[in-house]
């Protein structure tokens, strides 16, 4: 597949739906996506297959992934939204 068909697939993936999510998600995959290494692309593609709701608590800070991938894409999206 394409680069540019893929990154299109991975927008329309990131749009939830769900104003909280869009905010993180769209702007990590346009600015920050096309410099990750190849394993943290496959974290942020295994995290859009996850639930809405688990995405929300996770961004909101409720609770976080039991799969260490998962907090990593995670932290990596709320570090940059959250800088120390």
């Amino acid at each position: 597949m394409s680069a540019d068909i893929e990154m299109k697939r991975l927008f329309w993936h990131s749009r939830r739906g769900m104003l909280e999510l869009d905010v993180l998600l769209v702007p990590f995959l346009q600015e920050a996506y096309p410099t990750l290494d190849a394993a943290d692309q496959a974290r942020y593609r295994q995290l859009l297959e996850c639930e809405d709701q688990d995405m929300f608590g996770w961004f909101m800070q409720r609770g976080e992934p039991d799969d260490p991938d998962l907090r990593r894409i995670v932290r990596m999206i709320l570090d940059r939204v959250q800088p120390n």
